[in-house]
């Protein structure tokens, strides 16, 4: 055959073997490459997608110390079941100020992508401290120590400024203001609540998450569970629903 004697010919033939193999992966490179100079064109934007706070961001890097991630997805799938379980299915631009994104098929415990607002704060509190006081078939383990340690703030603005060279459109006065804004959102009465508000817009949560007048990381992760599927409403108002 044709094709074999040629493959043949040029195996005799270093350089020209060299040459084909070259011109083979310049092929296969050009298909996947080029359609990334468009990607632009079809990444999906929403005009209402904010990013997250310094004390949601503080809470979102406490899940991940403990593991949250490993039992829980945050990634609400197309089929039926799962949107009528857990709400709209997850749109990709929900994701794009996630590093790293939390999505996976790993649920031991239920998907958290539509948590926010489900519950209340003093749910979420109970709930971490003693899983089965408010679900007593759970098997999760409970993080009462969350409620004592006191949450560290001080790296915040250092962390804003990480996740804008990443892409993460955090202005300087965010940056500069990251220690007063996760003091601010967990003290409504505070005088740097309104600043908060003035910087990441009207539908941030204000207010005292675990009761206790001190920042602690139970402030934290529970602002962030709160955040879970809030970030924009786009999910909610485009009406999508689940393939059959």
């Amino acid at each position: 055959m044709p094709l074999l004697k040629l493959h043949y010919n040029l195996e005799k033939h270093s350089i020209g073997l060299v040459v084909a193999i070259i011109l083979a992966a310049s092929v296969g490179g050009i298909i996947e490459i080029a359609p990334l100079f468009t990607i632009d064109e079809t990444v999906e934007t929403t005009d209402d997608m904010r990013v997250y706070t310094p004390l949601e961001l503080a809470g979102r890097n406490i899940y991940i110390r403990e593991g949250c991630y490993a039992c829980h997805s945050q990634m609400v799938r197309t089929l039926r079941d799962e949107v009528e379980r857990y709400g709209p299915y997850s749109l990709a631009a929900e994701s794009q100020y996630d590093h790293p994104m939390l999505w996976g098929s790993k649920r031991t415990g239920p998907d958290l992508a539509r948590l926010g607002g489900k519950y209340s704060d003093d749910w979420h509190v109970a709930h971490l401290i003693d899983p089965r006081a408010v679900v007593p078939s759970s098997i999760m383990p409970g993080y009462s120590w969350l409620a004592e340690n006191p949450l560290e703030v001080d790296d915040m603005a250092a962390h804003l400024a990480t996740l804008r060279r990443l892409g993460v459109p955090y202005t300087d006065e965010m940056i500069a203001e990251a220690y007063s804004d996760a003091l601010g959102q967990a003290a409504p009465d505070g005088d740097r609540a309104d600043g908060v508000v003035a910087r990441y817009g009207d539908a941030t949560t204000i207010r005292n998450f675990d009761g206790d007048p001190r920042l602690t990381e139970m402030d934290a992760l529970v602002s962030y569970l709160q955040v879970l599927g809030q970030l924009t409403q786009a999910p909610y108002q485009a009406g999508v629903e689940a393939k059959p």
